[in-house]
């Protein structure tokens, strides 16, 4: 491994990420060419995490951009706020001034409500920016992002362009749930995250919930991956894989039998055709894990 992305990994394992060395590369080069950096996968495999460790890595703080269907510009870049500007106003009504010196005064950044993109650009030390499920907004939206991701900076009518203090670490995720615009993708640096290999997801396990049994951890491990190979709805990702393998550690259970996976199935899924069908086929699941835990 390249001694720059050695240094990467180490001190996201540090603050507890475990990374491939496809994500230590991927981070490394958009730190080094100012790019956003763009994390597709499934659900729950870490894409998250990684904003969240960075900014400890970085010492710096987490700006947090959740998207979801109708935000628009004003919810994620600025608003107005319109309260103090009313105020405002009738406190105006007396003074001489003119329609364009009160136009003037009442769009002036007093009264600008800086929301995550403009808080982050604003910020006089390198922040870390997370744009959160950027499928679940509108196509539209995207549009707004692209002088920011490009130019670092956003224009606003009222006053102008505000240029980046300083260039934020910007991370965004995704879970396909819809394609991207190639505009949004051109701008961005990518990776995909997809479940991590039983040794991978192991190390994690033990690293996470360091008092868990190595039998429970490997059973636990074995098990995720064989139920992500059927055909279920909503496969678990690793967050339910620590959730549940720490639930079970403080339980002191050692092992994996099917009366404690029927009881414990709500931790790791949750659709209930999804739970139906895996109870359907615990016995055969539970052969895989056994076999598996053998020839290891």
């Amino acid at each position: 491994m390249n001694e720059y992305i050695k240094e990467i990994a180490d001190k996201l394992v540090e603050f507890g990420y475990i990374p491939d060395e496809s994500i230590c590369m991927s981070i490394k080069l958009s730190q080094q060419l100012q790019k956003p950096l763009l994390i597709e996968g499934p659900a729950g495999v870490g894409k998250t995490a990684i904003a969240k460790v960075m900014a400890d890595v970085l010492q710096s703080s987490l700006i947090r951009l959740q998207c979801y269907e109708g935000l628009d510009a004003y919810q994620a870049i600025y608003e107005w706020n319109y309260p103090h500007q009313l105020l405002h106003i009738k406190m105006l009504e007396n003074e001489g001034n003119t329609i364009e010196e009160k136009e003037k005064e009442l769009f002036s950044a007093k009264f600008l409500m800086e929301r995550p993109l403009l808080k982050a650009i604003k910020s006089e030390k390198k922040s870390v920016l997370l744009i959160d499920e950027i499928d679940r907004a509108d196509e539209e939206f995207e549009s707004f992002l692209l002088e920011l991701l490009s130019e670092w900076q956003i224009t606003i009518p009222e006053i102008g362009t505000i240029k980046a203090n300083s260039i934020p670490q910007v991370i965004l995720t995704g879970n396909r749930t819809r394609e991207l615009s190639e505009a949004l993708r051109r701008r961005c640096l990518y990776v995909y995250i997809d479940y991590p290999s039983f040794e991978k997801e192991l190390t994690i396990v033990k690293s996470k919930i360091p008092f868990i049994n190595e039998n429970l951890a490997r059973s636990i491990c074995v098990f995720m991956a064989e139920v992500r190979q059927m055909n279920l709805e909503k496969a678990p990702g690793v967050a339910e894989t620590l959730d549940w393998a720490k639930a079970l550690a403080e339980m002191h259970y050692d092992y994996l039998d099917k009366h404690i996976i029927e009881s414990t199935l709500g931790v790791v899924l949750k659709d209930w055709e999804d739970m139906r069908v895996t109870r359907d086929s615990l016995s055969e699941l539970l052969d895989k894990v056994n076999v598996r835990l053998k020839l290891d």
